[in-house]
């Protein structure tokens, strides 16, 4: 495959609710799309960097910047490219994971769709739909969470992930447990807002029969991770530490984690993100598919993801509704606390032009020389 070109398509996306974790509270989002152009036809990624270096050290205008400089200009001067290439292609370039699995995936989507292969089948999906667990920001009050949790699960959710923090941990885990019982599904997330002296803070969540508690420390304490995990008896997940599969290797080699979520912008793209699975499945560690607030683009290559037999939890792989009003491509509904995996060539999914137009706030195009 020769690809002609990259075009960087940026979106205004305005959240239907405000979004709050650990990091701050996010209403609208910055989308970074890309388009790889082959002549005979194209494909799309996601970039799920933020708006500011918070979450992870990437943002959307470095990200933008670093695929214009530097990772676009390597690709398109390849005489034949295909997806395994990408990667290697892209090595001397440190970092930038995000960038780099936004770029890929749009010529894995180019590259699946001329072969009329889906996604899901090339990265050996064994199911034709994934259940859908949704992410619930921090509230203002008791009250607010329950009836936002009660909201969700009567859209059919079949997982509850709560955000914490120092302050609001163990009470909402609490107000949840009561109202709705013991055998709602339920996990935590802390995005590392904890410390190792918040142990004994932490460890008052495990009487509430949680499936996980996500990310309690900094991303690169694996060694606190590890001793943590020895005082709680909550498992405990990692994400942002997971930045690699030999990361993932790392950690479950020390203890440091129990269970593992993958999210391919973390990783760097979809064929890193298989590799993390294979690695996890033949140590017997379940995976689920996290979320970063994606477009139905992104949605639909991740819902394809978790679709691979080792993603025995429910991700936060949630209908296009619970983030937007209007998404850019046809909406992801749930469907008995489901989404179905697309079936059609690469990521399944266009954008609608319409939308996309009526939501674009800059579009720049990267011509092969």
């Amino acid at each position: 495959m020769k690809l002609h070109g990259f075009e960087l398509v940026r979106l205004s996306m305005p959240l239907v609710a405000p979004f709050r974790t650990s990091f701050g509270v996010q209403t609208v989002r910055d989308v970074l799309l890309v388009r790889a152009d082959t002549g005979d036809g194209v494909g799309w990624g996601e970039c799920v960097a933020g708006g500011e270096p918070l979450y992870s050290s990437e943002y959307v205008d470095d990200a933008a910047d670093v695929i214009r400089r530097f990772l676009a200009p390597r690709l398109l001067a390849a005489d034949r490219l295909d997806p395994a290439r990408v990667g290697p292609a892209l090595a001397p370039v440190r970092g930038h994971r995000m960038a780099k699995a936004a770029v890929e995936t749009a010529v894995l989507d180019a590259w699946l769709r001329g072969r009329g292969v889906p996604l899901a089948a090339y990265l050996g999906a064994t199911r034709d739909r994934v259940p859908a667990g949704v992410s619930v920001g921090i509230m203002d009050s008791l009250p607010e969470l329950l009836d936002a949790v009660a909201g969700y699960l009567a859209q059919g959710y079949l997982r509850i992930k709560l955000k914490i923090e120092p302050g609001w941990d163990v009470e909402p885990v609490r107000a949840v447990r009561e109202r709705f019982g013991d055998d709602l599904l339920l996990q935590v997330d802390a995005n590392a807002a904890y410390q190792p002296a918040d142990t004994r803070q932490l460890a008052r969540l495990d009487p509430y029969q949680l499936l996980l508690i996500e990310q309690p420390l900094d991303e690169d304490d694996l060694r606190g991770h590890a001793a943590l995990a020895r005082h709680l008896r909550t498992p405990i997940c990692l994400d942002e530490s997971i930045t690699s599969a030999r990361a993932a290797a790392d950690a479950i080699a020390l203890g440091a984690c129990a269970v593992v979520n993958i999210k391919p912008g973390r990783v760097g793209g979809y064929l890193e993100a298989r590799r993390i699975h294979d690695l996890c499945h033949a140590h017997g560690v379940p995976v689920w598919c996290g979320g970063m607030l994606e477009t139905g683009v992104g949605r639909a290559a991740n819902v394809a993801l978790a679709a691979l037999p080792a993603f025995t939890l429910p991700g936060d792989t949630s209908a296009s509704s619970r983030y937007y009003a209007q998404d850019i491509t046809p909406p992801f509904e749930l469907a008995g606390g489901q989404l179905g995996v697309p079936s059609g060539p690469g990521i399944g999914v266009d954008p609608i032009p319409d939308t996309l137009r009526e939501l674009t706030t800059s579009k720049e195009w990267l011509a092969a020389r």
